[in-house]
């Protein structure tokens, strides 16, 4: 039986629930939060983000996607999470788009590209480099992330919406256990396009999802693992071994391909982890070290763990 569109929220607070658990609030907040900027518009609904801007910035910017199951919600932003990024001084936006079962994962990765030509066409607002913008997400989110980190497009120079003229591409991605390759889920040729393995996601693939045609049409399309190519923004995964939601066999993959391709992307697995840990808000300054080379140009630090692919 197919999972009821209303368990999503729930399995959502479950996963921020982890994140919370890794994260500090002992000391006051040390950056600003404007809350509720809209990004966007579909169907009458307004898609928003959260601005977090540190006390003392670097001029760089990092979009956090807001995402579990391809469910969003804004109780799911967490700034304790972004602390260590914005103690780097990054300014973080916390980006929520709209969810499943309303909009399926093509729609949602819409709002992901419109999300960073926002923020790229507000840069001198923000106190951001428009040329050097990082995205970051866990889960969904890091499935969302790699897909703009593939596929990040060029602007309509016709556009009637001055944000759409802009370009849709990230320079840098850090994110932890993204699905990336659907059609290959924990072994090749095994189908996760909201079916076995992935069927408790299935309303988030949508009709095209009922038939084997449909799924293979619709898995190809939305894997990051099918766009990787010279301009794929620099990619740093982290990923649980122990993971049974989203399998390491996702993250080896898109890393083998990336070595194919002449891109860069460093897979670095954490022993007996699962989808989610406590601990993973201490992993952000690894994240940081990331954006700190390749959207600022710092010494790069040593980001290759022992078991990293």
């Amino acid at each position: 039986m197919r999972a009821r569109p209303s368990i999503w929220l729930p399995l959502l607070l479950v996963w921020v629930g982890l994140t919370l658990a890794g994260a500090t609030a002992a000391e006051p907040p040390e950056y600003t939060r404007t809350e509720d900027v809209v990004y966007g518009r579909k169907f009458g609904m307004a898609l928003t983000l959260d601005v977090f801007r540190p006390a003392h910035p670097n001029g760089h910017g990092v979009l956090f996607i807001v995402s579990g199951g391809f469910f969003s919600a804004h109780d799911g932003i967490n700034p304790g999470f972004y602390r260590p990024l914005l103690d780097r001084g990054y300014t973080v936006f916390a980006v929520v788009h709209g969810s499943q079962p309303r909009f399926i994962i093509p729609e949602i990765e819409l709002d992901i590209h419109r999300a960073v030509r926002f923020v790229r066409h507000h840069a001198a607002e923000y106190g951001v480099d428009p040329a050097h913008l990082g995205i970051s997400g866990a889960s969904a989110g890091g499935h969302l992330s790699l897909m703009v980190g593939t596929r990040g497009r060029g602007g309509d120079p016709a556009a009637a919406d001055s944000v759409d003229r802009e370009s849709s591409a990230v320079q840098a991605v850090a994110c932890f256990f993204p699905p990336t390759d659907f059609l290959n889920w924990s072994r090749e040729a095994e189908d996760g396009v909201g079916y076995g393995p992935t069927e408790a996601f299935n309303p988030a693939f949508g009709p095209r999802a009922r038939t084997a045609g449909g799924r293979h049409e619709l898995g190809a399309e939305i894997s990051p693992i099918n766009y990787v190519g010279l301009r794929t923004a620099p990619t740093l995964i982290l990923h649980g071994d122990a993971d049974r939601v989203v399998p390491i066999y996702q993250s080896r993959r898109f890393a083998q391909r990336c070595q194919e391709a002449g891109a860069v992307c460093v897979v670095e697995e954490r022993p007996g982890k699962g989808h989610g840990w406590s601990t993973m808000a201490e992993e952000l300054p690894h994240f940081a070290d990331w954006f700190d080379h390749y959207l600022r140009g710092l010494p790069v630090k040593n980001t290759a763990s022992p078991k990293a692919k």
